[in-house]
């Protein structure tokens, strides 16, 4: 089960002192927590499509991180952000781009 951000703060507070790096598909935002684990945020903007679409597009965020949750380090606010580009895409193609980011943001032990 993970860890989610709820409060509307809390995105906020990510977005304002979060470092940030973008892909084609996503953008991962990230602020080290006082906690012992992660929370994740998922956010999909009616640009990317109908609400089919954006809730696909939250499932596959989602399920790439539950399958790679014991890859990232702990301790760490994380804000996904799909951009209009993740519309369409496999399971593996958004994956990719979760994993890309995380090493960017060096927060995936290897």
């Amino acid at each position: 089960m993970l860890n989610s951000i709820k409060r509307n703060s809390s995105f906020v507070q990510v977005y304002q002192n979060g470092k940030s790096y973008a892909n084609k598909y996503l953008v991962m935002y990230v602020l080290r927590n006082s906690l012992e684990e992660n929370r994740f945020g998922i956010t999909v903007s009616k640009k990317v499509g109908n609400s089919v679409v954006r809730h696909r597009v939250t499932r596959l965020i989602r399920e790439s991180i539950r399958l790679n949750l014991e890859q990232f380090e702990k301790g760490f606010d994380i804000v996904i952000v799909a951009r209009n580009t993740a519309n369409g895409r496999k399971f593996c193609e958004i994956e990719s781009a979760v994993l890309h980011l995380g090493r960017l943001h060096k927060i995936i032990m290897r």
